[in-house]
């Protein structure tokens, strides 16, 4: 299994780590800050060092509760136990960053002001989509929502994630906004909460910045009318 220390320091840039597998363009470590891609959000890319020789990696994945690793090249070289730096792109990640937490807080503004659904999302490298099932929603309101949004950011709350036992979360089934609460949490023993202090509280595995401040100024990009319960907003963040 994979130590997955993206999930408790958004912030790590880099750290060493042992190779637990190297085959072909694939690589298993037994720590990583590589984030693989999922839940809408894209995967890290960067660097893997063993001395003088450096792996680029140009993809990362889940395989169960490993993180696989996919370079250029081959990485055959490496054997179990060697010794490696993982170093990611960091301006790449914190852009992740800052569009997933602004993301959370689009959704936030749209359940409390119109109980709506988000039915998709998608974060890019320059910017982030989000769906919505929501009555009534058209571009006036869907600039509404950027305005509430931004009172958010500018407000200051602090970003946290928090470990929740499934008991205590399926108190609280709304944190679950993607899929059905209660099937979804019934699943897992323990739940990865992302708390935007004072504000929202919904369940996450993505990585976030620390502030909602760091988000700075939202921007919509583009807004679609993809049928009565389908509404599409691009955003991206300055």
């Amino acid at each position: 299994m994979t130590e997955k220390v993206y999930l408790r320091d958004s912030y790590a840039r880099e750290l060493d780590a042992k190779v637990t597998f190297a085959e072909g363009s694939n690589i298993l470590l037994d720590r990583t800050v590589f984030y693989p891609t999922g839940g809408g959000q894209p995967c890290d890319t960067g660097i893997i060092k063993n001395g003088a020789t450096e792996f680029k990696v140009v993809e990362v994945k889940k395989d169960g509760d490993n993180v696989v690793h996919v370079v250029e090249g081959d990485a055959s070289s490496l054997k179990i136990g060697d010794s490696v730096k993982c170093v990611i792109d960091w301006d790449k990640r914190y852009m992740h960053m800052r569009l997933h937490t602004a993301l959370h807080i689009i959704d936030g503004v749209v359940e409390k002001l119109y109980q709506g659904k988000i039915t998709g999302g998608q974060i890019y490298d320059d910017r982030a989509r989000m769906d919505f099932d929501v009555p009534g929603l058209d571009k006036n309101k869907m600039l509404e929502i950027i305005n509430a949004s931004q009172k958010i950011v500018d407000e200051g709350h602090p970003v946290t994630a928090k470990i929740l036992g499934k008991e205590e979360a399926l108190k609280n089934p709304s944190i679950a906004r993607t899929a059905p609460g209660e099937e979804l949490l019934s699943k897992l023993n323990t739940v990865r909460i992302i708390d935007i202090e004072g504000f929202d509280f919904q369940l996450d595995g993505g990585t976030h910045v620390a502030h909602t401040g760091e988000v700075g100024k939202l921007e919509m990009l583009k807004y679609e009318n993809k049928g009565s319960h389908n509404k599409r907003v691009e955003i991206t963040v300055k």
